[in-house]
């Protein structure tokens, strides 16, 4: 059962408790998984969380609960809005909602 979380950094406790420890950054059309680049294509997207800031747009982010195939589970932050960059939707594009 999805949860929301009051703020992003609430999020990212409660999920890194979940087992959500890798950090992933978007990095042309694959994930960063430091050493690797991990395609999109292996990867689902187990839950989102977005967030506005109250008087700035430019606050809005987004938070990916994300699980590969292969039993790596992690977290992505990104912009969304005004704050996104056309990178990051054509990757989260891409990716898998679980349903």
């Amino acid at each position: 059962m999805k949860k929301h979380y009051d703020t992003v950094s609430v999020a990212i406790e409660k999920l890194r408790k979940l087992g959500f420890t890798e950090d992933f950054n978007l990095k042309e059309n694959c994930l960063a998984h430091p050493p690797d680049m991990i395609k999109a294509d292996d990867f689902i997207i187990v839950d989102v969380y977005r967030y506005e800031g109250n008087s700035d747009p430019a606050d809005e982010a987004a938070v990916y609960a994300i699980e590969s195939f292969s039993g790596i589970k992690g977290i992505l932050v990104t912009g969304y809005g005004i704050s996104s960059d056309s990178a990051s939707e054509e990757i989260l594009k891409k990716l898998n909602i679980r349903e």
